[in-house]
């Protein structure tokens, strides 16, 4: 996680992920049901066509507390043996602030976004520039790029 700010929301927060059903917005952003978007990509119906898709959908596997779905979409050589996830946090919003390739004909591509969140009442986000490559024809996420 690259930068994280914090301030004062103007309601308290509810803890842990929000409530998402099928018809649910998606938690990516795109004007999509989660069932239709990136429900989909969870429960392995399609496969991310682009870096961005796989990140988007990263995105709502830890707003909805998918480990399994973040563990099959990171890449074998840094995966970490588990992923925990902070029953605390809320993820709330992902903004996407750019992109280098990784389209359906790529082999590699990064995609930098902002993710707010909630946490014990606090709002706050976290920005990224994330790696993605294709591993074994899907796009898996690598890792993070150090700031600059």
């Amino acid at each position: 996680m690259s930068r994280r700010t914090a301030k004062r929301p103007k309601t308290p927060a509810r803890p842990g992920p929000a409530p998402v059903t099928g018809a649910s917005p998606c938690p990516c952003g795109l004007p999509a049901a989660y069932r239709e978007c990136c429900g989909r990509l969870h429960r392995g119906e399609a496969e991310a066509v682009t870096a961005e898709q796989l990140m988007r959908s990263r995105f709502s596997a830890f707003a909805v507390h998918d480990a399994a779905y973040l563990m099959r979409s990171w890449d074998p050589e840094t995966r970490p043996p588990e992923v925990e996830l902070d029953g605390r946090l809320r993820w709330v919003r992902l903004e996407i602030l750019g992109r280098t390739d990784g389209g359906a004909f790529h082999v590699e591509g990064t995609v930098s976004f902002r993710a707010h969140f909630t946490d014990r009442g606090e709002t706050g986000s976290m920005e990224e520039n994330s790696r993605f490559r294709r591993y074994e024809g899907r796009w898996v996420y690598l890792d993070a790029l150090p700031e600059s």
